[in-house]
């Protein structure tokens, strides 16, 4: 049971964990230090995909083990707990930014190029703006649910019934 407890923990530490480190040391480096922002947004594009890739397996880790340890330690799995709720909501947040969000943006980065060179009232630049704002939003409720249900698994793991 203390390797269900570990995985558990586990994920959740490398999910939100990546996700804290992407949003205030990453993103904002790679646009301070890189010569151009087109660059720095090949580099924070790329990241963020493979984080939603961390995201994905950490999320089914730890639902498969926090399903399994509510089984073994109350005799049901407790599947509408709402940590199991909420890690579902984040998981499909997170497969919505990186099936629906991310591929739109790669696709208007690959007709204009660089955005610093275009005007903010050009079509496709209005509607990458409008998906980043979007992006920027699915990934602030994915921390803010994160947190939530570390504190939720840190409540059931301290207090099992």
């Amino acid at each position: 049971m203390s390797l269900l407890r570990f995985l558990m923990l586990l994920s959740l530490v490398v999910w939100i964990g990546g996700l804290i480190l992407f949003a205030f040391v990453l993103a904002p480096t790679a646009f301070q230090v890189l010569p151009d922002t087109h660059l720095a947004g090949n580099m924070v594009g790329r990241s963020l995909s493979k984080l939603h890739w961390i995201a994905i397996v950490s999320g089914i880790v730890f639902l498969l083990s926090s399903l399994l340890y509510s089984r073994l330690t109350d005799g049901t799995a407790h599947v509408f707990a709402m940590r199991h709720v909420l890690i579902c909501l984040m998981l499909a947040l997170t497969l919505f930014s990186q099936f629906w969000i991310m591929p739109r943006m790669l696709t208007l980065r690959a007709q204009v190029g660089d955005f610093s060179t275009v005007t903010l009232d050009n079509p496709a630049r209005v509607q990458f703006d409008a998906l980043h704002v979007w992006s920027t939003r699915v990934e602030s409720a994915v921390l803010l649910l994160g947190l939530v249900v570390v504190y939720l698994t840190a409540s059931a793991l301290y207090n099992p019934r």
